[in-house]
């Protein structure tokens, strides 16, 4: 494997390049770009890198969908970190081109969203094709494939762009969240601020079968931060669900809330415990009563005096 070598969705110019160059660690790695999120979580299960970064949700189109997919299925990888993003959007274009000019425009699919009003109100005749990166738009803009996309205003000198409209986007404050992930082994410790991802697949199609999920997490007070239904592929009605839960694997509450998971699902999919990015332990609100580790060590410990006769 090798050690010194990060994956990314590329080509040069992503936000998920933007996203990995925040990392300390980028500064000593050799970066590589990959066409798909899949090739690039490939590279980490053939040994060809050590990690990839891809993006994972949008705070305005939700789960990014390619990764769900892939953390879901195949050999098993692990979450070790998170970075946001904020995100704005730049509309790149060949230099000379007006406004009026563009009848075509590109962007990643989950861009679309984010700029969706303001193509309405500023290019309303223009077309719409999607790329498979926002970096892959500005390319195809350099080619002469489309008349502008929707990208970083950083990718511009990368192509050979200029940004015609810069601080594009419908919602303020927009972000991306990415996540670094390797191959499969011990979480690192905890810091009091953390997220535990798992895939979970439902048993059977039954009544209140997805209450039942939610409440190993509701009667050990853990909270949930994302649940996202996905299709297994198995027929409709079969899906399975990705689930952010603040905390992590080693705190008794959320390592008893997996394992009656465990106990009811057919299969359960650990994808990691990892820090939660721009949050502290002085950010997370105090545990509610019953949920700590102490508690529940209380509650182990008057538990085996009541087997031994001694409650």
């Amino acid at each position: 494997m090798s050690a010194t070598r990060y994956t990314y969705l590329g080509p040069e110019g992503t936000f998920t390049e933007a996203a990995l160059r925040t990392l300390p660690e980028a500064a000593t790695r050799e970066l590589v770009p990959m066409v798909s999120v899949p090739a690039a979580l490939d590279a980490v299960r053939n040994g060809e890198a050590a990690a990839a970064l891809v993006p994972i949700e949008n705070s305005v189109e939700g789960g990014v969908t390619a990764t769900l997919d892939e953390l879901a299925s195949g050999e098993p990888l692990m979450i070790y970190r998170e970075v946001l993003l904020p995100i704005t959007f730049a509309l790149l274009v060949r230099p000379g081109t007006k406004l009026s000019d563009i009848k075509t425009v590109t962007g990643h699919p989950v861009a679309q969203p984010q700029v969706r009003n303001w193509l309405r109100k500023h290019l309303p005749e223009a077309v719409w094709e999607s790329a498979a990166s926002n970096a892959d738009g500005a390319r195809l803009v350099q080619e002469g494939r489309f008349d502008a996309a929707f990208a970083g205003e950083f990718a511009a000198v990368t192509y050979g762009l200029e940004a015609l409209v810069t601080e594009i986007h419908d919602a303020e404050n927009a972000e991306t969240r990415f996540v670094l992930v390797g191959r499969p082994a011990r979480p690192a410790a905890p810091t009091g601020a953390d997220k535990t991802s798992v895939v979970l697949w439902l048993g059977d199609d039954h009544p209140g079968a997805l209450l039942e999920l939610l409440q190993e997490f509701a009667v050990r007070g853990v909270n949930l931060m994302l649940i996202q239904s996905r299709p297994t592929g198995a027929g409709i009605g079969n899906y399975c669900f990705a689930v952010d839960a603040e905390g992590h694997v080693s705190e008794r509450r959320v390592g008893e809330a997996l394992m009656g998971l465990k106990r009811i699902c057919p299969k359960v999919r650990f994808l990691g415990s990892y820090p939660r990015a721009g949050v502290t332990a002085e950010d997370v609100p105090a545990l509610r009563r019953g949920t700590s580790d102490v508690e529940f060590m209380a509650a182990s410990d008057w538990l085996a005096r009541a087997q031994d006769g001694r409650a």
